[in-house]
C-alpha cells in the first residue's frame, strides 16, 4: 500500500488574481521583520511569484520595543517604492499600515488620532498571547467610537483563550473582525493554535487572511496551504480581501 501525498495547487493559482495581503513585515529594519532593503524586496519579489502582487505591509507599532510612527513606516516604505520602481517591478502595488499592539501606549496614540490604517477605518490589531490588556474592552470600544474597525491579528494565536472559547465570541460581538494567518492551517505556531484555527473557521468566524510574511521561511512554508481542502475551507476569506482592500 502506499500513500498519496497531497496534491498541492501552485501558489498562482490558490490565490485568486487582485488578492490583496494584509498583514507582512516587509519594510526595512524596524520590526522583525525585513532586515534591510534588499531583503525587503527578495521578500516582496517571493511574494509576487506566487501571485500576491498588492500588499499593505504592517509593520509593529509596539512600546518601546517598535516604536513606529507613520512618519517612519511612511519614510521606510517610500525608500521600498523606490527600489522597486528601480528595478523596474512596476506591476508590484505595495502601501503600508501598521499592527498596533493594544497596550497603554496604543490608548495614547488613539487619543491623538494619528493611526495608520489598511484601507478606510479598518485598523489591524493584536494583544499579548498570554495575556489581553485588562481594558480590551475599552479600547474596542474607543475605536469605534472614532469610527474604526478593529480587525484583530491571528486570533487563533491568543493562547489565553484556546479553553475558553466563548471569549472568541464576545471579541465579534464586541465588534472585532478576525483575520486568519494562512500558516495556522499548518503546525507551524504549533497544534493547538492549528486546531483552535479549523474550529474558528468551522464556526465562520473570520472575515479576511493574511500571511503575516516576516522571513523567507515563511513563504517557503506557505508553499503547504495550497491544498483543494484548504482552498475550500478558505476561498470566501481570499475573495473577500480582494473585495474589501482592492
Amino acid at each position: 500500500m502506499f500513500f498519496l501525498k497531497k496534491k498541492l495547487i501552485p501558489l498562482n493559482e490558490f490565490f485568486p488574481e487582485g488578492f490583496v495581503d494584509i498583514h507582512s513585515h516587509l519594510l526595512p529594519g524596524i520590526d522583525d521583520g525585513a532586515k534591510d532593503l534588499n531583503d525587503s524586496i527578495a521578500l516582496i519579489e517571493k511574494m509576487a511569484s506566487y501571485g500576491i502582487k498588492k500588499i499593505i505591509t504592517t509593520p509593529h507599532i509596539l512600546g518601546d520595543l517598535y516604536p513606529n510612527t507613520p512618519e517612519i513606516i511612511n519614510t521606510k516604505l517610500k525608500e521600498v517604492q523606490n527600489e522597486l520602481k528601480k528595478r523596474n517591478l512596476t506591476d508590484i502595488s505595495i502601501t503600508a499600515a501598521a499592527e498596533y499592539m493594544m497596550d497603554e501606549q496604543f490608548s495614547v496614540i488613539l487619543e491623538q488620532g494619528n493611526i495608520l490604517t489598511l484601507k478606510d477605518n479598518f485598523v489591524l490589531v493584536e494583544m499579548s498571547y498570554f495575556s489581553p490588556p485588562y481594558n480590551l474592552y475599552e479600547v474596542i470600544f474607543q475605536l469605534q467610537l472614532k469610527g474604526y474597525k478593529p480587525i484583530l491579528a491571528h486570533p487563533e494565536r491568543y493562547n489565553a483563550y484556546h479553553n475558553d472559547f466563548k471569549e472568541f465570541y464576545k471579541l465579534k460581538n464586541a465588534g472585532c473582525l478576525f483575520q486568519l494567518n494562512l500558516l495556522s492551517l499548518t503546525n507551524h505556531y504549533g497544534p493547538s493554535i492549528q486546531k483552535t484555527s479549523e474550529k474558528l473557521l468551522k464556526e465562520n468566524m473570520y472575515d479576511f487572511v493574511g500571511t503575516d510574511t516576516h522571513h523567507s521561511n515563511h513563504l517557503n512554508l506557505l508553499r503547504s496551504i495550497a491544498t483543494k481542502k484548504n482552498f475550500r475551507k478558505i476561498e470566501n476569506l481570499l475573495s473577500n480581501n480582494k473585495r474589501f482592500f482592492k
